[in-house]
């Protein structure tokens, strides 16, 4: 089995088999998946962290995507075993963070997938745009790989 070359250092992982339900009608991986794993691992790494859905609800906090990238760069298929790298690159120790992935096949090495998304924080009861809570910041900026941590 090849070496999986990450395109930063640590990720947080997440092991994916694609399922027969996750298989369109091309017979691959529909795209739509991708962005839910995307989700899944993101999720899973803020819980790593200490920050789940209840830390959110109970600062009234959240970090919302306000753009999404993803390049799909080759197909997978039922029974491919895929392994979901994700980190935090960036952020500015306020109000904004990036976050990256990266899915790459297993037997190969292959590079299936890379994408960002630019996160605002906001207040979960308006909706609107709110600096991060200390939690926020020790959690998240302690995590970041690949840039300069803010004051």
């Amino acid at each position: 089995m090849p070496e999986l070359n990450w395109d930063f250092p640590r990720p947080y992982t997440l092991p994916i088999v694609p399922a027969e339900n996750e298989i369109d009608g091309l017979n691959h991986t529909n795209n739509a998946v991708y962005v839910q794993w995307c989700e899944s691992v993101a999720w899973a790494h803020s819980q790593s962290l200490g920050l789940g859905i209840d830390d959110y609800r109970r600062l009234d906090r959240g970090m919302a995507i306000r753009q999404a990238a993803y390049d799909y760069l080759l197909p997978s298929f039922l029974g491919d075993q895929l392994m979901l790298g994700t980190w935090l690159v960036a952020s500015d120790g306020n109000l904004l963070l990036e976050r990256r992935f990266q899915l790459l096949r297993v037997a190969d090495a292959a590079v299936i997938l890379r994408g960002t998304w630019k996160l605002v924080c906001i207040e979960l009861s308006s909706g609107n745009v709110r600096r991060m809570p200390a939690e926020f910041r020790d959690g998240y900026l302690s995590a970041l790989v690949g840039a300069d941590v803010p004051a």
